[in-house]
């Protein structure tokens, strides 16, 4: 491993929101009802939005073979027909949880630091250079551990919530592996002299402030 790609990886592994204190007391079963449904209806806020900062990414590319492979992220959440994708997963667990998809859709209970949040991502991969936007993607070398940990503890702390609503984690275990290692490599190769690493050293950290601030925004919000 270079210095480098061992500075990326230091980033999520102090930051990521794995160690935020509302998703210690998620997978510790120390959740309500209504502070669990309050955080499912606000991440889907950031949850429907992933396709569009890719879509952003997706347009930087210059190969035909770049495009296609980022196009499958794309895909893997709006899916390839109806019916399909992360985002239509995400409905099953809110509905699963107890909360209807037309209020999940409406985005009228979103909270306001949820919403500037998830902006300041969307605008970094809107008009940061495509390194920027790649590097910050790289909190998924963290996401499969938090997905099997999210599982585990959804399954024995929440079992009011149906299984079939646990699709979504289940899924994006293997997703996330792919989807980080696609990444990383990208930014490896293209981050060749110093300045550039710093820029996806701060893109990285960026993201996980982002992530932070939505679970602060959630923890903060009226019971």
């Amino acid at each position: 491993m270079t210095p480098f790609e061992a500075e990326l990886r230091a980033v999520p592994q102090r930051l990521y929101h794995h160690l935020h204190p509302f998703n210690l007391r998620m997978h510790a079963g120390e959740l309500g009802k209504q502070e669990l449904r309050t955080w499912i209806l606000n991440r889907f806020h950031y949850q429907r939005h992933i396709p569009v900062k890719d879509a952003h990414i997706l347009a930087k590319l210059e190969t035909p073979e770049l495009r296609r492979m980022w196009l499958r992220r794309i895909q893997d959440h709006d899916g390839t027909k109806p019916g399909e994708g992360g985002i239509e997963r995400w409905l099953r667990l809110g509905e699963a949880a107890g909360i209807g998809r037309e209020r999940l859709l409406s985005g009228e209970e979103v909270l306001p630091g949820v919403r500037m949040a998830v902006d300041g991502y969307v605008n970094l991969c809107r008009n940061g250079s495509v390194l920027e936007a790649v590097a910050a993607s790289l909190t998924e070398l963290f996401a499969p551990d938090l997905m099997r940990t999210r599982i585990a503890a959804f399954e024995k702390h929440y079992p009011w919530i149906d299984p079939e609503g646990l699709r979504y984690f289940q899924i994006r275990v293997d997703q996330g592996r792919q989807d980080s290692g696609e990444a990383l490599a990208l930014v490896l190769d293209w981050a060749r002299d110093r300045a550039d690493q710093q820029r996806a050293v701060a893109a990285l950290r960026f993201k996980c402030e982002v992530l932070w601030a939505l679970l602060d925004a959630v923890s903060g919000a009226r019971r």
